[in-house]
């Protein structure tokens, strides 16, 4: 556990950061309260009794006095575009690992090309998109894996019961189709491709209850950023049921709303990530609720792992690189509910 370690949080103040906050926490760590808006640090501050510590991405001095003393930072501020390189570059200033939670394509995309090489020089750990989108996909795809060191093709298809988007989404959402245009990316033959087709649907036939759903096809993910990063899999696809499509599509849907103790909505959610190669199929799946609060015990879980040395390598890595798959899904119970299917064959 922590045991009192000074952990930055960068966003704090926001809808996911203050689930990090309260997630490490009750571990033990000493969260530093950081990010752009003073009054809103403050307010937080007096809630929780933490330190604030103001700071911009403009502004390197002060990311560099919001991560004195910390052991590690966590970025949770979006648009992840804007605040990726600025705080790795204070992190690797202040020699501690980074991790963010940012589920932007560009922003994953841009930490992997400008970084991995300095992060592996200098023996750095960052860990980009350790979150609900980007993390957990991931490992799952890793544990589907097992003993397979290539495959022909993944798939993870996610069922959201409704997805009520919070202010951060929209706001990295603008700024990804700012930089996209009216291209979107898929990920076909060990290549990124610009398309400016519309994304296909598809029925997708999830374990059960939630049986088969109508799906688009190709809304791609961090986790197909995460995924081709270490995986050897030419052809990696997501996909996310038709209604929380809808839902984040409409500006009048609104954000989530609190339903439990902890915080959580009442969004429930089912990732199952398939696996193909050679006509075997191997299938992992994970249940739990709200995907924004299951995020601060990804991020949470991995910080305490590079922490106390359960990694495999260094440098700009994927949650399924960096970490034991199977042992880390496991230990995110009670939050996510972890299930393997045996291999079978596919036609």
């Amino acid at each position: 556990m922590g045991s009192g370690q000074l952990v930055t949080v960068f966003g704090a103040y926001g809808h996911t950061g203050r689930f990090v906050v309260a997630e490490l926490a009750a571990r033990g760590f000493v969260p530093v309260l950081s990010g752009r808006n003073g009054q809103a640090l403050d307010e937080l501050a007096r809630e929780h009794g933490f330190e604030a510590r103001a700071a911009s991405v403009d502004d390197p001095t002060s990311l560099d006095r919001a991560l004195a003393g910390a052991v590690a930072v966590v970025n949770c501020a979006g648009p992840f575009a804007s605040t990726t390189g600025p705080v790795i570059e204070a992190a690797l200033r202040a020699r501690i690992p980074y991790l963010d939670v940012a589920a932007e394509l560009e922003a994953n995309l841009d930490t992997f090309a400008h970084y991995s090489e300095r992060a592996r020089d200098a023996a750095a750990v960052i860990v980009p998109a350790m979150a609900f989108f980007g993390g957990l996909g991931d490992l799952l795809v890793t544990a589907a894996m097992g003993d397979w060191t290539e495959a022909d093709e993944a798939h993870i298809a996610y069922a959201l019961s409704s997805w009520h988007p919070t202010a951060g989404t929209r706001r990295s959402g603008a700024v990804s189709r700012e930089r996209r245009g009216a291209r979107r990316l898929r990920y076909r033959g060990g290549q990124w491709e610009h398309r400016t087709d519309a994304a296909p649907t598809a029925q997708w036939n999830f374990p059960e209850p939630v049986g088969s759903r109508p799906v688009i096809a190709e809304f791609t993910m961090a986790d197909v950023v995460t995924v081709a990063q270490h995986l050897a899999v030419p052809d990696v696809t997501t996909y996310m049921t038709t209604q929380a499509v809808q839902d984040i599509a409409d500006p009048d849907t609104p954000a989530p709303t609190a339903t439990d103790e902890n915080g959580r909505s009442d969004q429930t959610f089912l990732i199952d990530a398939v696996v193909r190669s050679a006509g075997a199929e191997r299938r992992a799946t994970a249940r739990g609720q709200d995907i924004y609060a299951v995020t601060a015990p990804l991020v949470a879980e991995a910080l305490e792992r590079v922490l106390t040395g359960r990694t495999k390598t260094v440098g700009v890595v994927s949650a399924g690189e960096i970490f034991d798959a199977d042992d880390f899904l496991q230990a995110l119970a009670p939050h996510v509910t972890f299930d393997m299917y045996v291999q079978k064959q596919y036609a």
